[in-house]
């Protein structure tokens, strides 16, 4: 079981941290499509922050978010991901071409936008496997 750490340094800090590192995230997340970065990492910043406040803080911190819900959040960004893949398909064009998308005034943006779209899809999911394998594997088995 996941206990909350003693130090008042420790548990001031992430909770210090832990919003700037998830608003670093969604940064990571946006600006993808013109600088290194994208889903997957903004995903492990993501469910790094709330691993780190589950370390800290202990399994009370992250009672919000149990299996199903995330394993919920999970499925949600993979059907997300392939939603946006097969409207292209239903257009009569490509899968995940998102030129076609109604996103914007121009081909040019609905590219932009779909390609968003499809980077918050693995977000979602990288964050939520992330975390997920983290409780599993905390909640395991107890410590002699």
């Amino acid at each position: 079981m996941i206990e909350r750490h003693d130090s008042v340094v420790v548990t001031t800090f992430v909770r210090v941290v832990t919003p700037l590192a998830q608003l670093f995230a969604l940064y990571v997340l946006a600006h993808g499509h013109w600088s290194p970065g994208g889903g997957f990492q903004a995903g492990v910043i993501l469910g790094a922050t709330w691993i780190l406040l589950g370390l800290a803080l202990g399994r009370e911190a992250l009672r919000r978010l149990d299996e199903r819900r995330l394993l919920a959040a999970g499925a949600a960004g993979v059907l997300l991901y392939l939603a946006t893949g097969l409207a292209g398909l239903a257009t009569g064009t490509r899968f995940l071409d998102y030129a076609v998308l109604p996103l914007g005034p121009t081909p040019a943006w609905a590219r932009h936008y779909g390609i968003l779209v499809v980077e918050t899809g693995v977000t979602v999911t990288v964050a939520a496997t992330l975390v997920l394998l983290f409780l599993r594997l905390a909640d395991g088995e107890p410590r002699p």
